[in-house]
């Protein structure tokens, strides 16, 4: 299949990196996650006891860092200088934490040189919450995968039984209506549907429907060629 850029975005608990792992292997793309690089930046602020309200300390602890995404047997593995760090940004307290630092102008504009250079080539499959509007203007495929907040919440909770990030169900629809309103009310790119994206409504659909949805059209913008 020719080689073309797909971008997806979507708010919190969308299931965006699940469908995008899978599209991506479907297709035999690169995988990227924004969000994990976020997350990784969120991580070794607070390892590093750096105040996350001091903007211009945050930006050279990101400065400072190296940010390796590497796939992975049961997806895509995150490393900060040289140390796996997978698990550790899935946390709660770097759940908690993550808009805060993303609304950051300066890791944003870091990140997203980064991410840029990742997708030069073609042939990456990117998720997050602006890649369709700022990171990837120019890419072939755009997904906007939104749910209600209430399925968003119970996939989540789902998600994270037996984790150290176990919550209420309830607790966690809040959670998750709170980072809609942070990443949709921030100044630096914020979250809202490119103009010639496709809404994908997930709330009622299981993942092989909506990866099959995506797929589809990537067959379109490739006149039917199957991957």
């Amino acid at each position: 299949m020719t080689k073309f850029n797909i971008a997806i975005d979507g708010p919190a608990g969308a299931g965006k990196s699940t469908i995008a792992r899978k599209v991506a292997g479907e297709l035999g793309f690169v995988y990227v996650d924004t969000g994990a690089m976020y997350r990784a930046v969120t991580w070794k602020v607070l390892q590093d006891g750096v105040n996350p309200l001091d903007t211009e300390a945050v930006a050279r602890t990101a400065a400072g860092m190296k940010i390796e995404l590497v796939p992975g047997p049961d997806g895509q593995l995150v490393f900060v200088d040289g140390r796996d760090v997978s698990s550790d940004i899935r946390t709660k307290l770097v759940t908690d934490r993550v808009s805060q630092i993303a609304a950051i102008a300066e890791v944003r504009k870091l990140l997203v040189d980064k991410q840029k250079q990742m997708a030069a080539s073609k042939g990456i499959v990117m998720d997050g919450r602006d890649i369709g509007t700022h990171v990837l203007p120019d890419a072939e495929v755009k997904v906007f995968l939104t749910a209600s907040v209430r399925k968003r919440a119970e996939r989540r909770f789902q998600e994270v039984q037996g984790t150290a990030m176990a919550t209420t169900l309830e607790e966690m629809e809040k959670d998750i209506a709170r980072r809609d309103m942070l990443d949709e009310g921030r100044e630096v790119s914020p979250l809202v549907q490119a103009a010639d994206a496709v809404m994908l409504d997930s709330t009622d659909l299981t993942i092989p429907e909506v990866v099959e949805s995506i797929l589809e059209m990537c067959r379109m913008r490739t006149g039917g060629e199957r991957a």
